[in-house]
């Protein structure tokens, strides 16, 4: 779905313009997004399948929960939005926490360049939870022990999204250090 986003400079502050978000990745255009990673105190996190028909990674394994942020929109706000259009898990804002924001590029094509700001959080939740995958965006969701993820992230499984492993060993850290 195309939608207007905030555009940011290269140092990941707003510059007070918008555009369509096709036109920013088709010119690549910093401008910020969210993830946040669904853990459970009993060590588990929950992975999220692309969805069969997305212009990238589709049926890769991912984040729990990603997504760009409307124009003048939070990233607090978009997280929350996107955790109830992606999971249907309607979730409190004390409950996120944020550890950090990372800066992504990734050209894909000639008209598609993923340049982004990442605000990331952490939400705590059970894993007993009733989860609705929104059928646009999401194949399938998984609750994953901590340990396995480690695993499969240490060998390089090419079921994932190839994100940095320095940012997958920043989440499995920051998860551990609140268990």
């Amino acid at each position: 779905m195309d939608e207007l986003i905030d555009i940011l400079d290269e140092q990941g502050n707003y510059t007070g313009k918008t555009a369509m978000k096709s036109k920013a990745h088709q010119l690549g255009l910093f401008h910020p997004t969210t993830h946040v990673w669904c853990y459970s105190q009993r060590g588990m996190v929950l992975l999220q399948q692309r969805g069969a028909h997305k212009s990238t990674y589709p049926l890769k394994w991912d984040v729990s929960v990603a997504g760009h942020l409307g124009a003048g929109e939070s990233p607090e706000l978009g997280a929350l939005r996107e955790v109830q259009e992606e999971i249907g898990v309607a979730i409190e804002m004390l409950g996120l926490e944020k550890i950090g924001v990372f800066q992504i590029e990734k050209k894909h094509s000639k008209r598609m360049w993923d340049r982004e700001f990442t605000h990331t959080f952490l939400y705590r939740m059970d894993s007993d939870i009733m989860l609705v995958p929104q059928v646009s965006e999401v194949e399938a969701l998984e609750w994953v022990s901590l340990k396995d993820f480690e695993g499969m992230v240490s060998i390089g499984d090419e079921r994932f999204v190839p994100n940095s492993t320095e940012r997958y060993r920043k989440v499995i850290t920051e998860i551990e250090s609140r268990l």
